[in-house]
């Protein structure tokens, strides 16, 4: 898959600051990038950088007082807690023990254009959540989702990040007061029928859901939420599953090895596709070959 520039959050991450020990860096197209670190007892401040950051506290019991953009605050964490950080603010704030954190940052560049189109130009990053720590399981539920994105396939897709970025940012929207319209139904049959026959005839590809939402002309926000009505799953679900569902078909009736079906369908290696193949058929793509071609060894063993 093609390597693509981390944002500036990021890259600060990276680089070490504040002696921070790096776990995790992925990077996905730039629309969003995932990163996991230890962060050490002690102050830390930063410039104002252009993305809006959200960290989750996986360890749990650290005091932190500093300001994120809302205020000064003093906070004490447990574990799962989630504070955001504003867009281009010099943040600071100081932690009395060491930190494992994992961030996501979102590039304002990339999403402005998208949120304004989808809140009708009322949505601002000037938002209430930048006060230290705050909950909302919707959002936990999507950090988790990008997370396991990541560990199954090392960074997510393009299409992935997207559209699990979608889901976060619509309900920041709806804590900052900016809540987007209800979906008044799906996508019209021929858009549903376009769209599919795109991601079938891209599943190689790191295909975008700006990319399928123009073939329906839509904005990709509005794309993803008619899309969830039409089919009653997000994009990123179906992308998979269409993905499952060829490789099944290569390992049926082709002698092409199992790294040559992966990248067939979409995935970097033989290892990410076992990994998502696995999950989703609960047997392996070699096991499930054999048992295929084999109906007496597929019969015993359901």
């Amino acid at each position: 898959m093609t390597v693509h520039a981390y944002s500036e959050s990021a890259r600060w991450y990276r680089e070490g600051n504040c002696g921070y020990k790096l776990r995790k860096a992925k990077s996905t197209g730039g629309i969003l990038d995932l990163v996991e670190f230890e962060r050490p007892a002690g102050e830390m401040s930063r410039p104002g950088l252009p993305d809006l950051v959200l960290c989750q506290d996986l360890s749990g019991g650290s005091r932190i007082f500093g300001n994120l953009g809302g205020g000064s605050f003093d906070v004490v964490y447990h574990k799962g807690d989630i504070a955001a950080a504003a867009p281009n603010f010099a943040l600071s704030s100081t932690v009395n023990i060491r930190q494992q954190v994992r961030a996501v940052a979102f590039p304002v560049a990339q999403w402005r254009e998208m949120l304004d189109d989808a809140s009708n130009g009322r949505f601002s990053f000037d938002l209430p959540i930048y006060n230290g720590k705050f909950d909302s399981p919707a959002i936990r539920s999507g950090l988790r989702t990008l997370w396991a994105l990541c560990d199954e396939e090392g960074a997510p897709s393009r299409l992935l990040a997207r559209a699990a970025g979608c889901e976060i940012l619509a309900e920041l929207c709806r804590l900052g007061g900016t809540p987007f319209g209800q979906v008044k139904g799906g996508l019209a049959p021929w858009a549903e029928r376009r769209c599919l026959e795109l991601m079938r005839a891209r599943l190689s590809e790191d295909i975008t859901l700006d990319e399928i939402a123009a073939e329906a002309h839509l904005s990709p926000f509005h794309f993803a939420r008619m899309f969830k009505h039409s089919l009653g799953v997000p994009p990123r679900v179906y992308l998979t599953r269409l993905r499952v569902e060829k490789a099944c078909e290569l390992l049926e009736h082709t002698e092409l090895s199992v790294t040559e079906i992966a990248l067939e369908v979409g995935y970097s290696s033989n290892q990410v596709l076992a990994r998502v193949f696995t999950k989703h058929q609960k047997i392996s793509p070699t096991d499930y070959r054999r048992a295929v071609r084999d109906p007496g060894r597929r019969i015993s063993m359901l």
